[in-house]
């Protein structure tokens, strides 16, 4: 190769240039590429599908790590990893949080999206869900229920306990109770008014927080369990219903309460009543408290003496699962004195003939339920007073059979 030295320094700055050209469009050309990866992974992070699950661990205003504990985010990780990993948590000893109804709403519906199947090795729980006013007056007595066979074979719980009662009531239960730290936060509920939903949906987005639920049975204050826990378990988890009356009403009490206002999302032939004390499995559980279809109309048109707790589960249901209910409920009243309100019963009515025939004892009775007659009509019953409870107490092991 020839070299021209009469102008050795041009050639020499033509020699060394290019190099020097090139390495500083190099270093630009990578700046460029950092800029836009950067870019890239910031539009990602915030728009792209990857927060579907770990923006559940963003919820504003958690206080309490126990109820919903974020996930460390040192380690990078797969959605499918930060599902399990929620999933996997034990449940929160406490059921108390501070989230909004909206973010409670939100957080329990999520299982319908990202939840993994079940481990069989887990058992299926059955949630008990107490819609009260104030105390439990016979708290003594379903704590026999549940401490007397509260565990199964493996010595893992069958039950979980939830408590909805009037805004700023605490009840103080030892730590030993099933009761203990299971209130939620509650909202003011009134009889007849859509805020009676409010607290049964409250209630069920709470449970819903426990994968580990798979049955969700609303009781109240007044109502006592009829049969052992084992017996009431094996019952539910069997099944292949949830329990929901559905009655179809022609009358002023039934198709008369019928508002104009909820066509065309529900027409007065699909209008159905029943009572509010039901058991739901999981799925529909979720369906309820995720429901932005048919709940914000009844909320809205359903007013006295339209009930949303007579209406809401019993045509709702029919109409988008007809096949997964059964056309009665779980728990006894008794409507035979008329009025507004079933009969209560106090002290001089819990005698042993009255219990025994409420369980079907003397008289055996047989129910349609899971496609088959089962002998266990109900499983819980309604309303007792306070006073009840000592002759409850003194009954309840020879013929409740706890």
């Amino acid at each position: 190769m020839v070299v021209n030295c009469s102008k050795g320094k041009d050639v020499y700055a033509m020699a060394t240039a290019p190099p020097r050209r090139f390495s500083v469009d190099l270093v630009r050309l990578f700046l460029l590429i950092a800029v836009l990866t950067t870019g890239f992974l910031v539009a990602v992070l915030f728009f792209g599908d990857g927060v579907a699950a770990s923006s559940y661990y963003r919820l504003p205003s958690l206080a309490l790590p126990d109820v919903l504990h974020a996930v460390g985010r040192s380690a990078p990780c797969t959605e499918e990893n930060e599902v399990e990993r929620w999933w996997a948590r034990p449940p929160a000893k406490s059921a108390w949080h501070n989230m909004s109804d909206d973010e409670l709403l939100w957080a329990a519906s999520f299982e319908a999206r990202a939840a993994p199947p079940r481990r069989p090795s887990k058992p299926r729980k059955v949630a008990f869900l107490f819609l009260t006013r104030g105390s439990l007056p016979l708290a003594p007595l379903w704590e026999r229920f549940f401490n007397g066979t509260s565990t199964g074979g493996n010595g893992t719980e069958l039950f979980s306990v939830y408590v909805h009662t009037t805004p700023g009531y605490r009840p103080d239960f030892p730590p030993s109770s099933p009761f203990h730290g299971r209130q939620v936060p509650s909202q003011v509920t009134q009889w007849g008014r859509p805020s009676m939903v409010d607290a049964e949906r409250r209630l069920l987005a709470n449970a819903l927080l426990d994968h580990d639920n798979e049955h969700f049975v609303l009781v109240s204050e007044s109502c006592i369990p009829l049969h052992p826990l084992p017996t009431i378990h094996a019952y539910l988890t069997r099944s292949v219903h949830s329990f929901i009356q559905v009655i179809d009403d022609p009358g002023r009490d039934g198709r008369g309460r019928y508002h104009a206002g909820m066509a065309p999302d529900v027409s007065i032939s699909q209008w159905r009543k029943g009572s509010q004390w039901f058991e739901l499995r999981r799925s529909l559980a979720v369906f309820v408290v995720a429901d932005g279809r048919y709940y914000p109309r009844f909320r809205e048109v359903c007013r006295p003496p339209c009930y949303v707790d007579e209406h809401y589960l019993p045509t709702v249901l029919t109409i988008v699962a007809p096949g997964s209910i059964a056309n009665h409920s779980v728990t006894w009243v008794d409507w035979s004195r008329g009025g507004a309100h079933p009969g209560s019963f106090g002290t001089k009515d819990v005698r042993e003939k009255f219990l025994e025939g409420m369980v079907g004892k003397k008289e055996k009775k047989r129910c349609t339920g899971n496609g088959q007659l089962e002998e266990a009509c109900f499983l819980f019953a309604r309303k007792f007073a306070p006073s009840a409870l000592q002759p409850l107490l003194e009954l309840s092991s020879g013929i409740l059979g706890y």
